[in-house]
């Protein structure tokens, strides 16, 4: 029993701690920093949509009017199967900058991109969603990036709020604060597993085609990327803006989608696991351990109520504190330390909660479609 807990413990501490520790004195000790200059390529910037008709005029805005030479980039749009007037809106925009790609039947995110890919010209291309809001500099400064030959794909970075008053702290902002905190550490000595889905741009000779119905394409493109042998960056000064709160429901349901895409990887791209996956301990590392991570919190917890002894007894009592806290963050307190630390906690139990639905969606087969509905951006 007692090896049971060690065990436990251990694996939850090097899954939050030790891996975080281990990448900050790998980019110390072993730094690779992106040589970036003054590039720019041609580019086809590719979107798929459904049903955005709420949004789409303001993001068509936004990608027309980036700080990029005009003649040098284009907007591909898909339409993947959209019933409201996506698809009057994308003809009404009257700019020879803008191709569309109408798809009648709903065929899923994947196969858009497919689609769009095939039908852009650029010598890089970048994905982005329809609900963010891009920054002007933002594709300039990607491709600035590419200006080093290892560079293959180069992300962006979500910010979670709005441009006037900053990023939120709070509940899944903060958890994504700390995931951009990880990548950019990736990067710094290497490659970050995975992109920003919103922002992110890739060499057109190094895309594969994405299989069907494939959930997480931010993170299949890019680890094509690196198996070729090419790295894959983090650029913070590129980024895009997007509402910090969704909704309890839109959240939740977003973070289970990417956790089910984790589980998806290991299906359609077994070699993640396989010494042909140059990022291999990365990928385990940063991906897979927390889909295990509330199944040792559980024997963690269990096996330090059984156990004699006061370290066990200590241990279960901060555990009992510690879940306690997520409840009381349900009260919604006045901000302060207590407030503060009873949301992170809540934070962590939430994105625990929803590796376990994902994983009872991967063990009894139920597949997530993409939609609106699901949030898109990952």
């Amino acid at each position: 029993m007692r090896w049971l807990f060690w065990l436990s413990a251990g694996l939850i501490g090097y899954t939050y701690v030790g891996y975080v520790v281990w990448l900050w004195l790998r980019g110390h000790l072993y730094p690779r920093p992106v040589r970036s200059g003054p590039h720019q390529p041609s580019v086809s910037i590719v979107m798929v949509v459904r049903d955005e008709e709420k949004v789409l005029r303001e993001k068509l805005r936004n990608l027309l009017e980036l700080d990029y030479p005009a003649p040098m980039y284009e907007v591909v749009v898909v339409s993947d199967g959209s019933v409201d007037g996506t698809e009057a809106i994308l003809r009404e925009c009257n700019n020879p900058r803008l191709r569309l790609v109408g798809n009648q039947l709903a065929r899923g995110k994947a196969c858009g991109l497919n689609d769009g890919v095939q039908m852009s010209r650029g010598d890089l291309v970048m994905f982005t969603d329809a609900r963010q809001k891009i920054e002007p500099c933002a594709l300039r400064v990607l491709a600035e990036d590419f200006a080093d030959p290892e560079v293959g794909c180069v992300s962006g970075e979500l910010m979670l709020g709005n441009p006037e008053s900053g990023e939120a702290t709070e509940g899944v902002s903060l958890y994504w604060r700390v995931e951009k905190e990880i990548r950019k550490l990736e990067s710094a000595s290497g490659s970050a597993v995975g992109a920003t889905g919103a922002l992110y741009a890739v060499r057109r000779e190094l895309l594969v085609s994405l299989p069907e119905a494939t959930i997480l394409d931010d993170v299949y493109i890019p680890m094509q990327v690196a198996k070729q042998g090419n790295r894959v960056v983090f650029e913070p000064r590129a980024r895009a803006w997007d509402s910090a709160d969704l909704g309890t429901g839109r959240e939740f349901a977003r973070k289970v989608r990417t956790l089910n895409g984790n589980y998806q990887l290991l299906r359609l791209a077994p070699w993640l696991l396989s010494s042909s996956n140059p990022l291999r301990f990365e990928f385990i590392s940063h991906k897979l351990l927390r889909l295990v991570s509330p199944f040792a919190l559980l024997l963690m917890f269990a096996s330090s109520a059984l156990l004699p002894g006061s370290v066990y007894r200590v241990a279960w009592l901060l555990q009992v504190v510690f879940y306690g806290l997520s409840l009381l963050a349900l009260l919604r307190l006045k901000r302060g330390l207590l407030s503060r630390t009873a949301n992170v906690a809540l934070t962590f139990v939430v994105l625990n909660t929803a590796a376990v639905v994902a994983f009872a969606n991967f063990a009894g087969g139920r597949k997530t479609e993409w939609g609106r509905r699901h949030g898109e951006a990952n």
